[in-house]
């Protein structure tokens, strides 16, 4: 059974990135079980936002709380609670995929052998176990850091463009665990450029435009999911205008 707890919160958070503000004054939350869309056109805040709930970076202003926890101060615990695939995901080209994933697993400190073959075994990644990273495709390269963002069961998944070369099994099969994720209480942000990818499989869905949160509401009904479209392209549109 899931639980509505809510696991992020974000209040005032700020970054300038490169000179300009590339998140301004962002206020959101996340509970157990939910999965929020995050939209934007390049350049709206989307990946920025998402590198500082990952902790990769840190708010020039306001806070993120984590669990209950102030996750500026204690960054550690995003080790525990977090899985993150960013857009490009960063892996070792001189080592297998079970070396990677082994590696990753010493890195978040899990030991035994479980962790990593039942990663391997959920994202079908045996054929290819022995096969350096660096000569894999792009597709096979996601899902390899796919496997890293799941392998240590997080309470908060980041996905940034998961869906980049995958193939229509592949987004299938992507659907298919991020479903099985909040269904166990895992909370979970998928930024994605795909207004589909949203209606198909998130809850929630909040869209960023000049660094800004213009809209943040439901996916629940079939009537919310038809409006997305409306509302993004009129939030885009509107904005860029001004």
């Amino acid at each position: 059974m899931t639980t509505t707890r809510v696991l992020l919160r974000m209040a005032g958070v700020a970054r300038r990135r490169a000179g300009r503000v590339a998140v301004d004054d962002l206020n959101l939350s996340l509970a157990r079980g939910e999965v929020l869309g995050l939209l934007g056109v390049n350049g709206a805040g989307k990946s920025t936002t998402l590198a500082m709930v990952a902790g990769a970076l840190r708010p020039d202003a306001g806070t993120i709380e984590l669990d209950g926890q102030d996750f500026i101060d204690r960054p550690e615990i995003g080790r525990q609670l977090v899985g993150w695939l960013p857009e490009t995901a960063p892996l070792w080209p001189e080592l297998t995929v079970r070396e990677h994933l082994q590696a990753s697993a010493s890195l978040r400190g899990l030991r035994g052998k479980a962790p990593v073959e039942a990663v391997i075994e959920r994202l079908a990644l045996g054929p290819m176990a022995r096969r350096v990273a660096g000569v894999l495709s792009q597709g096979q390269r996601q899902r390899l850091g796919l496997a890293c963002a799941l392998l240590h069961d997080p309470a908060l998944l980041v996905l940034d463009e998961p869906a980049n070369a995958l193939d229509p099994v592949q987004t299938a099969e992507l659907r298919s665990i991020i479903a099985e994720r909040a269904a166990a209480g895992c909370a979970v942000i998928l930024s994605t450029h795909v207004l589909a990818e949203v209606t198909a499989v998130c809850t929630r869905a909040a869209i960023l435009h000049q660094g800004r949160l213009r809209h943040d509401g439901p996916l629940t009904s079939d009537a919310d999911r038809q409006a997305l479209d409306k509302t993004f392209f009129t939030i885009a549109t509107s904005a860029e205008a001004a």
